[in-house]
């Protein structure tokens, strides 16, 4: 169950919006709008009939009458965009008495009756503070169902004035974390479906979702963070994850720290707009909690040099100019050696992973992060239009995105698939080879192990994402590859031997449901950090020290 909060300041025109069934004036199409619980006043005057406009005004009426009889106002920072500052800054202070929440279920889940949302909303607003359960008078409020969204989420609205009955303003205080925690917890006691604690992807407006549907084409922020992502995972250097990220098509531009022109704290990236047409950007936090410059910068080398480097890319991009350096390693070709040593590397991830506690979230979702980003630049190199393999890397992403990153520590070393990206990004975008199918294999292996950890640990809705993604759309895939081939010493030790199984039966047997004995260990055990298997062209190089 998914809780979203907003504050408004006129009862009376949240109510009028709730109530409304008029198409053109509701985000969503509102059917039988009605009742299923409230303040013990507003369920003894109404039944859980239709509401229309006259009885939306009254119940607003209702819900301010505390607010005028005292004449009180709960007032909140005003925050407005300086477009000459480029940053929001407070100009005063504005009133926020009314606060709304909706409370909506996955559209999995299908639907409610009345009596359970009418018991949720009770408990709801009971553990937010709201009634005399607090120990304090209570605020007046209602919960209107109006049926299911666009979406096919099943959802109330729950409107409550922050006016007590005596005249005192109830505390909003951490209200969004509360929220979340009440959500979880009624999950529990009504057997609703357990969305994840430790893991959150950001969400897309509407607008976003019908635009696409109307151009037929993917949504920019999902096709962005693709993209973004590729970049970021085939690069060893900021400066390299610049210049990648503008050959892949993407508009670049930083966002500088405060009265400066060379320290870069964040960055911005757009698809590059048609004649005519203005680019559309996204912050990388708004595409992934993993994306921000922050949490990219760990995986990347750094040095006094290395900075410089950078900036002067990042000034190259804000300004549209060409790229700075014209040597770096995205312009040469990888060794046929290097395709040899990352399938090594991701066949000992696969099987190291399988010893990782499953509540080691920060090792688990740099994994995911490292496998999302090889698969997210194999299908830039691959598919015209997005297809299994970014599929494949969206769902790993979600793994890969924490809701509190700090809260987790760091993770364990494991050895590393840095270069796999790289590889793919260098590959030929036409011919799929036999040394692709062995890689794929492990980075198969290496999702499985994902899979079995969401289910292990109880969240099946993650687990089944996998299990479907890799079943319906990944292995077909795998079937057109060649089949695999030994190298190197593992190919003389195995001289004669059957050739091992193609990628696209491990992905069709390789998910089946968790049986007694799994490798991923039932109880927290702690886990032995590992030695870092590394792509040479990291090891070498001036200026590569961190």
């Amino acid at each position: 169950m998914i809780p979203n909060i907003t504050r408004g300041s006129r009862m009376s025109g949240l109510m009028v919006y709730l109530a409304s069934t008029d198409e053109n004036k509701t985000k969503n199409a509102h059917t039988d709008p009605h009742l299923v619980a409230g303040d013990a006043a507003i369920m003894a005057w109404y039944d859980d009939g239709v509401l229309d406009r006259d009885d939306a005004l009254a119940i607003a009426k209702h819900l301010d009458q505390p607010r005028k009889a005292y004449g009180v106002s709960v007032q909140i920072k005003d925050m407005q965009w300086d477009a000459s500052k480029k940053e929001r800054i407070h100009v005063g202070y504005k009133d926020a008495s009314v606060w709304h929440c909706s409370l909506s279920l996955c559209a999995e889940e299908g639907s409610l009756t009345d009596q359970q949302w009418g018991d949720i909303a009770n408990d709801f607003v009971d553990a937010m503070g709201f009634t005399q359960a607090s120990g304090k008078a209570q605020c007046r409020w209602a919960a209107i169902n109006h049926g299911t969204s666009e979406n096919g989420n099943h959802h109330i609205h729950l409107a409550v004035s922050l006016i007590r009955e005596d005249g005192t303003k109830a505390s909003t205080h951490g209200d969004y974390k509360r929220a979340q925690q009440t959500c979880r917890e009624l999950e529990v006691k009504y057997g609703l479906e357990q969305l994840s604690s430790v893991h959150a992807t950001r969400g897309y407006d509407r607008a976003e979702k019908a635009t696409a549907v109307r151009d037929e084409r993917e949504m920019h922020r999902a096709s962005l963070a693709r993209k973004v992502r590729a970049s970021a995972s085939a690069s060893a250097t900021e400066d390299e994850f610049v210049r990648r990220a503008r050959d892949t098509g993407l508009l670049v531009r930083p966002r500088y720290a405060k009265n400066t022109t060379d320290v870069i704290v964040g960055y911005s990236v757009a698809e590059r707009p048609k004649p005519g047409q203005r680019p559309i950007w996204f912050g990388g936090g708004t595409l992934a909690s993993d994306l921000k410059l922050g949490a990219l910068r760990e995986n990347w080398m750094d040095s006094p040099q290395l900075a410089t480097a950078a900036a002067a890319e990042w000034n190259a991009a804000a300004r549209n100019r060409r790229t700075v350096s014209k040597t770096g390693p995205e312009n040469g070709t990888p060794p046929e050696q290097m395709w040899v040593e990352c399938t090594r590397n991701a066949t000992a991830l696969a099987d190291q992973l399988r010893s990782i506690p499953r509540d080691d979230h920060a090792t688990w979702a740099k994994a995911a992060r490292d496998v999302s980003g090889a698969f997210a630049a194999w299908s830039h190199r691959l598919e015209t239009t997005p297809g299994p393999l970014a599929a494949t890397a969206a769902e790993l992403s979600r793994t890969a995105q924490l809701r509190s990153p700090r809260q987790h520590g760091k993770p364990v070393a494991l050895p590393s698939i840095a270069g796999t990206a790289m590889l793919f990004m260098a590959a030929s975008s036409k011919n799929k080879s036999a040394a692709q199918t062995a890689l794929m294999v492990q980075l198969i292996n290496t999702a499985f192990a994902v899979y079995e950890m969401h289910q292990q640990s109880g969240r099946t809705r993650e687990a089944q994402r996998i299990r479907a993604v890799v079943e319906q759309q990944l292995a077909p895939f795998t079937a057109t590859m060649p089949k695999p081939v030994l190298v190197g010493a593992e190919q003389q030790a195995e001289t004669g031997a059957a050739a091992p199984a193609r990628a696209v039966d491990i992905a069709r047997r390789g998910v089946a449901p968790i049986r007694p004995g799994s490798a991923v260990p039932q109880t927290p055990t702690s886990a032995t950090p590992a030695k870092t298997f590394q792509p040479s062209r990291r090891d070498s190089g001036p200026g590569q020290d961190r």
